[in-house]
């Protein structure tokens, strides 16, 4: 039990790191040696999908299958209803996820490094502090998701955001700024329409031809992120910092709101 309760402080530390911006980022980097992600908890796999999927067969109505903390790296779970499932702290790195369905599941802090969530639905499902680094989640649906997770360097081609919060949580800030991170993640026609991006982290993203209608991008840090090409009409730029953005070809600007008062707006590439 020590053991576990060490390990979840170390992983928490490290994705307070994550999330909170360039520093914490670079920071977290070095951390990243003080966590050996070669280890059984990183890995391996404490079920075989036939045995998860016996569980969620002998769940009596109204029953969660409850997963948190359970390592189940590396498992084909493709496909598979896991809506009545709890995968609050667990380990889903290297997992194949593609088309399953997890619409209103709690994945708070779990781990997801390299996982495929391909087409997968996250419908309605709660993120926070959830580690996408370097996942797959082309086409995945987060329709109003709860989303302050980290997805640096993650393929969301296609995925849609529309109406989710991937904004900064101003109530917990003695752990940092928890936020949606998108730093150097492929989000190339992906749908944020309606959605809560304040003081979301997306550096360097893709987002050509992306769907940012009616989207609250306040306070965003968008820095070298490329919008060629994407709908913005109704999207709120107050303060965002477009700094070196590639801002070509945006369609509906005239009904942007606030793109005058985002920061170094001078400073981007614009048509």
């Amino acid at each position: 039990m020590r053991k576990n309760s060490c390990f979840h402080v170390g992983a928490l530390a490290l994705v307070v790191l994550l999330v909170s911006g360039p520093t914490g980022v670079a920071r977290a980097q070095d951390m990243m040696r003080h966590v050996d992600l070669q280890s059984p908890e990183f890995t391996q796999s404490e079920l075989t999908r036939a045995e998860l999927e016996q569980k969620l067969a002998q769940l009596k109505q109204g029953e969660t299958l409850d997963l948190s903390a359970k390592a189940l790296n590396g498992l084909d779970l493709s496909g598979v209803d896991l809506r009545r499932t709890k995968l609050q702290s667990a380990r889903l790195n290297n997992s194949n996820l593609k088309g399953a369905k997890l619409d209103g599941v709690v994945l708070d802090q779990a781990w997801a490094l390299m996982a495929d969530f391909s087409d997968a639905s996250l419908e309605g499902a709660s993120l926070f502090m959830t580690q996408f680094v370097g996942a797959k989640l082309d086409g995945a649906n987060f329709k109003d998701a709860r989303v302050a997770a980290n997805m640096t360097r993650a393929s969301l081609k296609g995925a849609s955001f529309e109406g989710a919060n991937l904004s900064a949580d101003m109530t917990n800030q003695s752990m940092g700024l928890m936020r949606g991170v998108f730093s150097s993640a492929n989000l190339a026609g992906a749908s944020f329409k309606g959605a809560n991006l304040a003081r979301v982290l997306m550096e360097y993203a893709d987002l050509k031809g992306a769907n940012l209608s009616g989207a609250d991008l306040s306070g965003s840090e968008l820095a070298g992120a490329d919008f060629s090409g994407a709908k913005v009409a109704g999207a709120n730029f107050k303060d965002a910092d477009v700094n070196s953005a590639q801002l070509t070809g945006l369609i509906g600007l005239e009904k942007a709101l606030n793109f005058d008062n985002a920061k170094n707006l001078e400073r981007a590439f614009r048509d």
